[in-house]
Formats: C-alpha cells, sequence, structure tokens
C-alpha cells in the first residue's frame, strides 16, 4: 500500500474524471491510472466503473471511500500532533516554495516573523514548481508560495485549498546597461539588431509565461543560453551576456543603481502575483498564525 495510491483515489472519487485528476495530482494521466490499478490490486476488486462516462465508482470503490478519507485525515491529525510533540516544541511549518521566492522574500520575511512568533520553526523545501506542487497536494508541505498568472494555469481546484496573494511584480525584460546600449538591445524599437536570449527552461512555468508575452511575435531574438533558476539566468544578465525576463523584486537593486535597464515596453511585460496556498485543515495555531502573518 502506497499513501499516495489513497490520495490518488479520493480525489477520483470527487472528480470523477481521469484528467481532471490526474492534472490535480500533478501526474500524467497513464502514470494516474497505474496507481489506481495498483490500488485495486491490492484491495482485489474494481473500484471504478471505466465503461461510463463520466466514470463512476464501483459499489465496493463508494464502500471504500470514506474509509481513504477518514484513514488520510486520521494519518493527517496523527502526523500534527507528532509533530507537535517533537521535543516538547512547535512543529515545523513546512514551506514548498519555488528558489528565487526563497532567496528573495521569504528567507527575510521568516526573519522579521522570528521576533513575532518565538514558537516559529519553519522548513523550507525549495525546487522547482512542479516538485513544489506536489510536495503541497501528498502533504509533504502545508504551505506552497509561488507566483501565479492571470493567463497561466491553475495549480488546484480554488475550492480545495486556501489563497492568498501576497503581492504583484512586474516581470519584464533587462539587460546590463552598458552591453544594451552598445548592442542596441531594444525590443520595442522594431530594429532587428540579434539580441541574444537568456531564456527559461521551455518546460517552466516561467518559461511558459514569457512564450505567451512573446506570442506570434517575432522579436530579434537570438538563444544563447538557458537555465530553470531565475537566479542563474540574472548573474549571466549582470554579466552582460543578454536579455532575460526577470521580476522586478530580484533585480530592484541593479534597476534602481542603473546596473540593468528595462528592454522592452509594456507590451513585453506582465504582472506576476506572488501567492501563498495552504489547506486550512493541515494548520495547527502557529501555522495559522503563520498564514496571517505573511
Amino acid at each position: 500500500m502506497d499513501i499516495k495510491w489513497l490520495q490518488d483515489f479520493v480525489c477520483l472519487g470527487r472528480t470523477l474524471n481521469f484528467s481532471r485528476a490526474a492534472e490535480e495530482r500533478n501526474i500524467t494521466q497513464p502514470a494516474f491510472s497505474r496507481r489506481i490499478r495498483s490500488l485495486e490490486n491490492w484491495l482485489g476488486v474494481p473500484l471504478i466503473r471505466r465503461s461510463t462516462y463520466p466514470v463512476q465508482l464501483s459499489a465496493a470503490g463508494s464502500l471504500f471511500l470514506p474509509v481513504a478519507q477518514e484513514t488520510l485525515n486520521n494519518l493527517s491529525d496523527t502526523r500534527q500532533i507528532i509533530r507537535g510533540a517533537e521535543l516538547g516544541r512547535t512543529a515545523f511549518q513546512r514551506i514548498a516554495v519555488l528558489h528565487t521566492i526563497s532567496v528573495n522574500f521569504l528567507t527575510s520575511r521568516i526573519k522579521e516573523l522570528e521576533s513575532e512568533m518565538p514558537n516559529l520553526r519553519v522548513r523550507v523545501f525549495s525546487d522547482y514548481l512542479p516538485t513544489c506542487c506536489q510536495l503541497f497536494s501528498d502533504g509533504t508541505c502545508d504551505f506552497l508560495l509561488c507566483y501565479r498568472h492571470n493567463n497561466g494555469p491553475p495549480f488546484f481546484e480554488e475550492d480545495i485549498v486556501i489563497r492568498k496573494d501576497i503581492s504583484v511584480e512586474r516581470f519584464k525584460p533587462v539587460a546590463e546597461a552598458n552591453a544594451a546600449a552598445e548592442g542596441g538591445w531594444d525590443l520595442s524599437s522594431g530594429k532587428t539588431n540579434h539580441i541574444p536570449y537568456l531564456s527559461y527552461d521551455p518546460t517552466s512555468y516561467l518559461g511558459t509565461i514569457v512564450d505567451q508575452i512573446i506570442g506570434s511575435r517575432k522579436p530579434p531574438l537570438v538563444l544563447q543560453y538557458m537555465d530553470a533558476h531565475s537566479e542563474a539566468l540574472k548573474r549571466s544578465t549582470v554579466a552582460g551576456s543578454g536579455v532575460a525576463w526577470l521580476s522586478e523584486s530580484v533585480v530592484a537593486d541593479e534597476l534602481a543603481s542603473g546596473q540593468l535597464v528595462t528592454v522592452g515596453g509594456p507590451e513585453w511585460q506582465t504582472d506576476l502575483t506572488l501567492t501563498l496556498f495552504s489547506a486550512s485543515d493541515r494548520l495547527d495555531n502557529t501555522g495559522r498564525m503563520l498564514w496571517e502573518a505573511l
């Protein structure tokens, strides 16, 4: 038995749709279907009637669904009790967060909160967005802190989590000032000068946002470097290697000093919302205080 099988089945029992449930669980549909099959093999009976559309729970599935839900709830409650009893101290608040947000926002914000919340203990899981979403979905983390874009795909069903929008940041193309001036790097000028492009991995969340900004236009960008981390792209940008899309919080000091400049007008920019997700039933008292404070 794998606890993920129970989580998958509860999700499928709610959605009655393999594709939608797989999306919520942040795995491919074939992998999701295999895990449901594994649970059925473990029980020895089919839980789903796949011949109907939408799919329906079998009699055994209807009987097992509340058991699976109660089992997951009991495990979650017991975990919180054990965490809270650890060394007689408050449990760790576990936060899944994008690496760039951890570096540029969360670390300093947690430091500020330590004086207000003396019992606060935080464990940060800094990773790519799909991994962060999975850590949050499977209950490893109690919070998810990430960027959200109005045109981006939803991370979860809004009715199963709580969400707080913390701030809005401008996401725009920037370059080292001298390199931009010498090379004539300006996306809004209409010039056809080749501009070295420092790109996110195309499968990353921010990579998809940049693709949406560019759209069907064909700016004179020539791919020079690719990385999934904003901090790596920032270092290359500061070194004068090319143009990268970065959020203002990541390059605030460099923009203020004039070391970096914006190389595209509003049509090449968009807003990103810094958003905190949680599930209220996972939070202890300290977790609820952290939710209110962030």
